[in-house]
């Protein structure tokens, strides 16, 4: 499996509400960089991200990642994704079954068949 398959596999899990964390490596970290929910961005481990994922299960009630675009060189793997998700309560201008959306672009590093570090830059359409 190459590792952009490996990424494709990691955002279906999340689609499917499954616990996507066996993805990355006992010492993965992810960054989130500062956008419209997280102002000062976040810097996440794999127990972070567990957490993290509790929450947005209340959150939302489905998600979706569609690849816009995807390129594998080495360890890295860098992708345009289009994210929709139905929001389970309100938010800003927003309520409950409205869809927020965003585009990201998303660079994962690999080691071995593992992500090691994932840096997000999300940005969401105006809510």
């Amino acid at each position: 499996m190459s590792r952009a398959d490996i990424v494709r596999a990691y955002l279906k899990a999340i689609e499917a509400r499954r616990d996507p964390l066996g993805f990355f490596t006992e010492d993965g970290v992810q960054e989130e960089f500062p956008n419209a929910l997280v102002a000062n961005g976040a810097r996440r481990t794999v127990d972070d991200l567990r957490a993290a994922s509790a929450r947005g299960q209340n959150v939302l009630t489905s998600e979706t990642y569609e690849i816009v675009s995807l390129a594998e060189v080495g360890d890295l793997v860098a992708c345009e994704v289009l994210w929709r998700g139905v929001l389970a309560v309100g938010l800003r201008s927003l309520k409950p079954g409205d869809t927020m959306r965003a585009r990201i672009a998303v660079f994962f590093e690999f080691q071995g068949d593992k992500i090691r570090r994932q840096r997000n830059y999300d940005c969401f359409d105006p809510f």
